[in-house]
């Protein structure tokens, strides 16, 4: 299923931020240095595991749950 990186990257800076620009610029600089370039993954990227678990370690450290 191709996507699925773009769609947990999207969740997580929506719950994370709520709104808020500053939050969701941090979120992608906290992303940006796991070694996710969340400008680089689209609805047609191909879904790397690896990938994902990093998503979803993130977003465990800032006390969200994402849907896998």
């Amino acid at each position: 299923m191709a996507g699925k990186i773009k769609k947990l990257i999207d969740s997580l800076i929506e719950q994370r931020s709520q709104g808020n620009a500053s939050i969701a610029t941090t979120t992608r600089t906290k992303l940006l240095l796991k070694g996710i370039d969340v400008k680089k993954y689209t609805e047609q990227s191909d879904d790397d595991p690896a990938v994902i678990n990093t998503i979803i370690q993130v977003a465990n450290e800032m006390g969200l749950n994402l849907k896998v």
